[in-house]
C-alpha cells in the first residue's frame, strides 16, 4: 500500500523551526509499504526556517500576524494532487500541525491551546476520502 506521509516524521529537517519529528514508528511502515513524502508548507514556498502559523477563524496566520492562508491552501492541493496521482488511500500526518493537524489543532493564539479542527491539508485529504491517521494512531495500520 501507498501511504502519504509528513516528511517531518521521516526525518526531513522541514519543520518550521528547521528541525524535524523524526518518528520510528511511522519509520517502520516502510517495511511493508511505499511512503509518499510531503511538506505541504514547502509545497507552498515557505521557507525553513519560518515563523511558527496557527489557525483562526478559519484563517492560518504566522504568530508575527502574516495572513499565510492563500500559501497553506496552495500546499494543501499540491499534497492532494500527489496523494492521488500515487494512489494513495491513507495518510499519516504529524498531529496539531495547522496543515496536518487532524482532530486537534492549536487554538490560534499561539499559547499551546489545543481546540478541535483540522489542518488545511488534512482537511483538504479527508474531503477527498483519503483516511488521515496522526503519527500516534500508526498502529492502526497494518
Amino acid at each position: 500500500m501507498k501511504i502519504l506521509v509528513s516528511a517531518c516524521l521521516l526525518g526531513e529537517n522541514c519543520k518550521y523551526n528547521g528541525t524535524n519529528n523524526k518518528n520510528e514508528n511511522v519509520i517502520a511502515l516502510e517495511k511493508k509499504h511505499t511512503l509518499i513524502p510531503i511538506c505541504p508548507e514547502c509545497f507552498a514556498g515557505l521557507p525553513i526556517p519560518r515563523v511558527p502559523s496557527e489557525i483562526k477563524d478559519g484563517k492560518v496566520f504566522s504568530k508575527d500576524g502574516e495572513d499565510l492562508t492563500e500559501a497553506f491552501n496552495d500546499g494543501a492541493e499540491k499534497a492532494l494532487y500527489i496523494a492521488e496521482e500515487a494512489g494513495c488511500q491513507i495518510a499519516v500526518l504529524k498531529e496539531r500541525s495547522p496543515s496536518c493537524g487532524f482532530g486537534k489543532i492549536y487554538d490560534g493564539s499561539f499559547s499551546g491551546k489545543l481546540i478541535n479542527g483540522n489542518g488545511i491539508t488534512a482537511h483538504l485529504l479527508y474531503e477527498h476520502g483519503i483516511t488521515v491517521l496522526g503519527e500516534s494512531q500508526v498502529k492502526k495500520i497494518d
